[in-house]
């Protein structure tokens, strides 16, 4: 499964992304594709609209079992702490460093 968040999808991306994914919420996409069809996907929308905010959670042989990409623009960014990808606004310096 994959879960793709963007940020003011353009028609012709929405379009091309509702091919393989259903939009349950504006600008969230959820679909069962290989990874040969999400990565070609994702590198058209990267080539044709750079300036979107994607954030793409996808099914991965992790710990968690997810991974996690981050391209554009976006409020949020995965990080990773004690081996577990997490998304961050921000963090605590504090706590940066304690499992």
């Amino acid at each position: 499964m994959t879960v793709i968040i963007a940020n003011d999808t353009p028609p012709a991306i929405r379009g091309l992304l509702k091919r393989w994914f259903v939009e349950p919420r504006p600008n969230v996409f959820v679909g069962s594709v290989n990874a040969r069809t999400r990565n070609n996907t994702l590198a058209y929308i990267r080539r044709n609209a750079s300036g979107l905010g994607l954030l793409v959670i996808y099914e991965d042989d992790s710990s968690q079992g997810f991974a996690i990409e981050v391209s554009g623009d976006t409020k949020r960014r995965p990080e990773r702490r004690c081996g577990l990808e997490l998304i961050a606004e921000t963090w605590d310096e504090e706590d940066a460093d304690e499992c």
